[in-house]
């Protein structure tokens, strides 16, 4: 069997962060084990239970957080009144540092999904001293070059999607940064305005990024569509809030640091973020890190093969 058995958390809270805002967390498993933290992706997707199953819950203390403005946390990003500005990527590190002094944790193993991956990596170029371990997939960096691929490259792959996709936004629009375009969209005062945009933001995901069913049903649920696709156009549209110069990555570019911190890569060899060649490249750029390719898989977490390359990559860490 890949997955562990469903467990329930023995503790969970919200945290105040500041900024008006309270991270949800929770942690299951052993309270004496070694300690693992759990990276959602999207940016906004939340935490679900599923990713409880990939950690031995003998070895582990395994903590999961909905990162601000989604899942459990408050206040949510569907909420028009919700303060985007105070949503980055230094809050959220800042949100981890809190979180882990406040759960007593020294060190401990960062997991990342996807959004996720690029926030571990980052996490661990600036708190090296935290970060035992890193087990990461679908993997990114966050760079403009993956934004530009997945927003408006992959037209040329799904061209009446495209169409589709650009042809929601303001002729104005539709040449620049089409995540920040979509963005100003969903900041609109007006209601009908945010929610078309959200749809077709979602709809351009799912046809693009072949979903799990849950994602799909996810993407039905109005708050929740609200909300993911507010985030991570905001996301999207200011360079993932990593600084200016971020074409090719800063995380990409900084990835010789992550020497002496041991990683394992789990990518699917259909994930059209492969096209280029992002995680061959940090895999070569990390001195020491694994890199698994598992064929027939995409960018999913839970697709056959994945699921198996992962749980053997925790376990493998478990006891060091």
């Amino acid at each position: 069997m890949a997955l562990y058995p469903e467990i329930e958390p023995y503790d969970h809270g919200l945290l105040d962060v500041g900024d008006g805002n309270r991270v949800y967390w929770e942690t299951c498993g052993n309270p004496h084990g070694k300690p693992a933290l759990v990276l959602h992706g999207g940016p906004g997707s939340g935490c679900t239970p599923y990713f409880r199953r990939l950690f031995d819950p003998a070895a582990y203390r395994i903590v999961l957080l909905d990162q601000r403005g989604c899942g459990r946390s408050t206040p949510h990003a569907s909420a028009y009144e919700t303060d985007m500005s105070v949503n980055t990527t230094a809050h959220v590190l800042a949100d981890l540092e809190l979180l882990r002094r406040r759960l007593g944790i020294g060190r401990w193993l960062v997991w990342g999904l996807s959004w996720g991956s690029v926030l571990g990596l980052r996490y661990a170029q600036t708190h090296p001293g935290v970060v035992s371990e890193l087990v990461l997939t679908g993997a990114a960096t966050g760079s403009n070059a993956e934004v530009a691929l997945l927003t408006r490259g992959l037209g040329r792959i799904f061209p009446e999607a495209f169409e589709r996709f650009v042809g929601e936004l303001p002729p104005a629009e539709r040449d620049g940064n089409l995540a920040a375009a979509y963005n100003r969209l969903i900041e609109s005062p007006d209601p009908a305005v945010r929610a078309r945009a959200a749809r077709a933001w979602t709809d351009w995901e799912t046809a693009t990024i072949p979903a799990a069913p849950r994602s799909v049903e996810w993407f039905e649920d109005p708050v929740f569509r609200m909300g993911f696709a507010r985030i991570v156009t905001h996301y999207f549209g200011n360079d993932h809030f990593l600084g200016e110069g971020n074409d090719e990555g800063v995380v990409l570019r900084d990835a010789p640091s992550l020497k002496g911190i041991p990683g394992t890569l789990v990518q699917g060899s259909l994930d059209f973020g492969n096209l280029l060649g992002i995680v061959w490249r940090l895999h070569h750029a990390w001195p020491g890190s694994e890199l698994a390719v598992v064929d027939e898989a995409g960018h999913d977490a839970g697709a056959p093969g994945v699921t198996e390359a992962l749980v053997a990559a925790t376990d493998k860490y478990a006891y060091e």
